[in-house]
């Protein structure tokens, strides 16, 4: 299934945001510091965001309120978790790809602060 021109729009935005956020701070510092500017920079562009996000999770009936947290959920479309690794775990892909089917969302990012150039540390996952 095709983006949405709104779910590209917030693409090019995100990927923008981390840009700045990579370009001005470099690698090497804590998520939450990351986390927060990122958000600032959303905020700037009047991107609406929640972070971390719970998001209850529904399984055979029974609900587990703490089952998910998402790191920044954007405009109510996309999931961006964030991480200020060395390196990142290939489960991790998995993971974002199971936060998007259990949200039914069809947009993610995966995005690695600690690298040297930031375009090495953005996957972009689609369901």
């Amino acid at each position: 299934m095709k983006q949405t021109e709104k779910e590209e729009f917030l693409a090019k935005e995100i990927v923008d945001c981390a840009f700045k956020v990579h370009k001005q701070l470099g690698p090497g510092l804590l998520e939450k510091v990351y986390e927060r500017c990122f958000c600032h920079e959303l905020s700037k562009k009047g991107i609406p965001f929640r972070k971390q996000v719970n998001v209850p999770i529904v399984y055979d009936g029974l609900i587990i309120d703490e089952g998910l947290r998402l790191d920044v959920l954007v405009d109510e479309l996309v999931i961006c978790e964030l991480k200020a690794r060395h390196e990142l775990s290939p489960v991790w892909s998995s993971q974002l790809i199971s936060y998007l089917r259990l949200t039914k969302l069809r947009l993610g990012f995966l995005i690695n602060f600690n690298v040297d150039l930031i375009k090495y540390g953005i996957q972009r996952f689609r369901v």
